[in-house]
């Protein structure tokens, strides 16, 4: 069983700053994928130039076909090179429309408990509505994240879903502590303080 801390959800959902925190608390390293992911992706053959040529012959959706492999292969490589840590994934990293590389996911996932789905809300338009409110670009952004609330990859993926509604990210990372039973840093000093003290 693995203690890394896995965040999965659609975008601009808080991933990458709940994983801040969480890894601050934790006393664990913070890994976020969207920094590492060009480097797995190189290791088998990314052409930037030819996703830069399917975005614009093809529109986003073919660029985002032509990622697929690589961010399969991705979440396999940072598994591998992380441990005890909190990581965050790009959204689509947790996506997948071919069955043989969700396959590939769920078994690179599978010995991993704390893997966290992050929401804004249970109903899916009102999940659209938080985000597209806290985006730049809402408009364009509202089919992909229509496309990665709708699929069911992430809920098959996660084993545990934190909503988080308008929360802000500190109370967001607190739920998630208290859904996979997890104490901060802090926290475990002051147990073992307190279990230190001589009985008078």
């Amino acid at each position: 069983m693995r203690s890394t801390i896995i965040l999965i959800g659609p975008l601009g959902v808080g991933k990458s700053t709940v994983g801040a925190l969480l890894a601050e608390r934790l006393g664990r390293p913070c890994v976020s994928m969207d920094d590492l992911r060009l480097g797995y992706y190189a290791e088998i053959g990314y052409d930037r130039e030819l996703a830069a040529h399917r975005r614009a012959t093809e529109g986003f959706w073919g660029m985002y076909r032509y990622w697929k492999p690589f961010e399969a292969h991705a979440v396999e490589r940072i598994l591998a090179d992380h441990a005890d840590c909190v990581i965050d994934f790009g959204a689509g990293h947790s996506v997948y429309e071919d069955v043989g590389l969700f396959e590939r996911v769920r078994r690179a996932l599978e010995p991993y408990p704390h893997v966290v789905l992050l929401l804004p809300a249970p109903d899916l338009a009102e999940s659209l509505r938080i985000l597209n409110g806290r985006e730049e670009g809402a408009d364009a952004m509202a089919e992909i994240n229509r496309h990665f609330l709708e699929h069911p990859s992430n809920a098959l993926l996660a084993r545990h879903t934190v909503y988080t509604g308008e929360s802000t990210p500190a109370e967001v990372c607190a739920a998630v502590m208290e859904r996979l039973g997890v104490r901060s840093q802090e926290s475990e000093v002051r147990i073992l303080t307190s279990d230190s003290l001589p009985v008078v």
